[in-house]
């Protein structure tokens, strides 16, 4: 970070949530860990990289006491070969544990001392969940004038850093069904590092882990969306995806997994990336049952996954309204589109108010003295679909959606009413001139 003054100096604080959380000297356990690490027994490797697993199981003081057994964990995997199941297993699965829940949080301040710019950087163990992260900094940098932040992946970096990468990928291309689940676990793991994503890309992982999707087991197919949903956030990752063909398989997965799961908001997620693309939309809509699938997160999802969802159907209608209207209709998008007017995040809100108006048939002649409201845009889409249950489920929920609407409504005026209430003294002079009615 550069500082605008010329003379600067750079102070790190440590700040943690409790005492318990700083590593005090190693404790026996992790100590004959780092020592059997660095033997010449192979069996006492094994050993060592057993108990490393235990310890980092659950434990985010071993992960950091641990960080020195990463390179030594990586030379067991790259001295290995196909037959020594053992020794790769170990050293991956305990390399795996290292690199769960390992991050830091970095956070820059300028302040003026004497003059002078001096940059600060405030380090944070992470004790929230990471969905968290971007909010908080949010808040920091309005609140504190923040100069930046960071969310550092320590042992993931390191770990790549090492070389694992390359046993890693070869594993992927084992006929040993564990040695392939453990590795795609890896790298979803180590994808959720900004910086070890194109260095991953790089390796080729990314036809493997739709290879995974398409013919791995239920553990690994899962592992493999969610590391392809990570490493879609980096650019042109989305064009190698394309090549591999990979919405067939998502699309299977997410008929099968449940709707307000995780796995299904990442589905959703690469799902909303693709159909950025011809190719994508081709694909999706030539799948059987492809719209139906992300119509059903629509209306089942988490606040997240639907989302998503309304943002593929918005996507695809966006391109070609003409050519994807009538097949999003056809599988009964209204009444899931009308709750998400009223109950979905904001950006679902307004993502599902435009594709309502894009659904509905413009070619229809409107009354210049009807409104273009939201109520009037769905009226004229019901009006047009034949099947009577999809119809009278549409219209129950517009007139749910239009309860909801007035008692938010209701409940505003009387809010407002309140405020403007004059007290006893304010009696001879009022400034409110509303009324509102109370039952």
């Amino acid at each position: 970070m550069n500082s605008s003054s010329s003379s600067s100096s750079h102070t790190h604080y440590s700040t943690s949530s409790s005492d318990t959380d700083t590593p005090p000297s190693c404790s026996a356990a992790v100590c004959r860990a780092l020592r059997l690490i660095q033997s010449e027994d192979l069996s006492l490797k094994i050993e060592a990289a057993k108990e490393i697993r235990r310890l980092t199981k659950t434990s985010q003081r071993c992960r950091r006491q641990l960080a020195d057994a990463v390179k030594p964990l990586v030379c067991m995997l790259r001295g290995g070969d196909d037959d020594s199941a053992e020794l790769n297993e170990s050293a991956l699965s305990a390399l795996l544990n290292l690199a769960v829940k390992d991050e830091k949080l970095v956070l820059y301040l300028k302040v003026k001392m004497d003059g002078d710019s001096v940059s600060l950087s405030l380090t944070f163990k992470i004790r929230f969940s990471l969905d968290s992260y971007s909010f908080l900094c949010k808040i920091y940098a309005v609140l504190i004038g923040g100069d930046g932040s960071s969310l550092i992946h320590r042992n993931k970096i390191s770990i790549v850093e090492a070389g694992a990468l390359e046993p890693i990928i070869s594993f992927l291309k084992s006929q040993n069904s564990i040695l392939r689940e453990y590795a795609t676990a890896s790298l979803l793991t180590l994808s959720a590092s900004t910086i070890n994503k194109p260095v991953i890309s790089a390796t080729g992982a990314i036809p493997l882990l739709v290879d995974i999707l398409r013919n791995g087991n239920s553990q690994a197919k899962v592992d493999s969306v969610m590391a392809l949903s990570n490493l879609s956030t980096h650019s042109n990752n989305l064009d190698i995806m394309l090549k591999t063909n990979p919405i067939p398989s998502i699309v299977s997965l997410l008929k099968t997994c449940k709707k307000s799961s995780k796995i299904a908001e990442k589905c959703c997620a690469l799902i909303e990336s693709l159909v950025c693309f011809h190719e994508g939309r081709t694909v999706l809509t030539s799948e059987q049952g492809g719209i139906l699938a992300v119509v059903e997160v629509l209306e089942n999802g988490s606040l997240q996954s639907r989302e998503y969802a309304v943002g593929a159907l918005l996507t695809l209608c966006q391109s070609d309204r003409f050519k994807y209207r009538e097949p999003i209709l056809g599988e009964g998008v209204i009444p899931g589109l009308l709750e998400l007017t009223v109950q979905g995040t904001p950006k679902s809100q307004s993502r599902a108010q435009a594709l309502l108006r894009l659904l509905r048939n413009a070619t229809y002649p409107r009354s210049e003295l009807q409104p273009d409201t939201l109520e009037n845009i769905v009226c004229n889409i019901i009006s047009q679909i034949d099947a009577d249950e999809q119809s009278g489920k549409a219209k129950k929920m517009l007139a749910e959606m239009v309860q909801v609407s007035m008692e938010q409504s209701l409940r505003q005026l009387q809010q407002r009413a309140l405020v403007c209430t004059p007290t006893p003294n304010d009696l001879p002079i009022s400034s409110c001139t509303s009324e509102v009615s109370s039952k």
